[in-house]
């Protein structure tokens, strides 16, 4: 427990590293994922990301996400653990509408303050902010400033990523007819990202795998820039896991003012959506005043 007993919780689908969660008692709420015969499994509990893609050949389920109930239990259980405060990072509130419950749940909370932080991204960048949240609290940044500086935190920090079908993320509503249509053409792979608000965009598109994860290392050398320093991440599903190494080599060598590169593994609730073949970036500001 850090000193300001200020618990940080977050769900599954920020993909925070489960070490880091659990040297730093970061609470992770899980996503569902949920099947036609009415089985209904928790994201990274009792189902992993290959287990996922193993059975979408099969079928592709549906995803929910931590109801009312739970984020109550889990925010309870940190108090009852001796914890005084809570932070609730998620991710992008415009994907997903687990920000808006975390809200609704923590306003009806007595006695237990917690602020819900809108990451306004997915994946291992709203984990990157996470990270930055435990970090804040153990550096003992005021409670009352954490919300103020973890939305400036989001702001600083872009998700880049490509999947070689668009045909999930269609099927599953989070990408519009207008981006299919592109992506479904001349083997155009349209490099997504989130935009201000948290809704996917295209960055830039790519013709081809091999250009659209090139593009992405430009997305993100150009952001870098804006940097003196910069933290990043690299993110791949089940079927892309050997890229890791060559991905980074291609980050190292375009980003000189580079920090840290992580390595996260796709959580099974985002690859429901992504499809099996999918890899991603992200940068944040590594020079954020504490």
């Amino acid at each position: 427990m850090n000193d300001q007993r200020i618990a940080v919780i977050t769900d599954s689908g920020t993909d925070t590293p489960a070490v880091f969660c659990r040297e730093h008692d970061v609470r992770v709420m899980p996503l569902h994922i949920n099947y036609a015969d009415g089985t209904s499994f928790q994201s990274g509990v009792d189902i992993t990301a290959d287990e996922v893609t193993r059975r979408l050949a099969t079928e592709i389920p549906k995803t929910s996400l931590p109801s009312p109930h739970q984020i109550q239990t889990t925010l309870e259980q940190a108090r009852a653990d001796g914890y005084q405060r809570a932070v609730v990072v998620t991710i992008a509130s415009a994907l997903s509408a687990t920000n808006q419950t975390a809200h609704m749940v923590a306003g009806q909370m007595e006695d237990f303050p917690t602020i819900v932080v809108d990451t306004r991204s997915i994946g291992m960048v709203a984990g990157m902010v996470v990270e930055r949240a435990v970090q804040m609290v153990e550096a003992g940044v005021p409670f009352e400033q954490l919300q103020s500086r973890l939305d400036s935190v989001a702001q600083q920090s872009n998700v880049f990523f490509a999947v070689k079908s668009l045909d999930f993320l269609y099927k599953g509503g989070r990408i519009n007819g207008h981006i299919y249509r592109i992506g479904s053409v001349l083997n155009i792979k349209p490099v997504l990202t989130c935009d201000d608000e948290g809704y996917y965009t295209i960055a830039k598109k790519a013709r081809g795998w091999d250009r659209a994860l090139d593009t992405m290392v430009s997305l993100v050398a150009d952001r870098a820039r804006q940097y003196k320093r910069a933290r990043l991440a690299i993110c791949c599903s089940s079927t892309t896991r050997d890229l890791y190494d060559a991905l980074e080599q291609k980050l190292r060598a375009a980003v000189p003012n580079v920090e840290s590169v992580q390595r996260h593994d796709l959580s099974a609730d985002l690859l429901v959506h992504t499809g099996p073949e999918m890899a991603g970036m992200g940068v944040q500001n590594a020079e954020l005043d504490f």
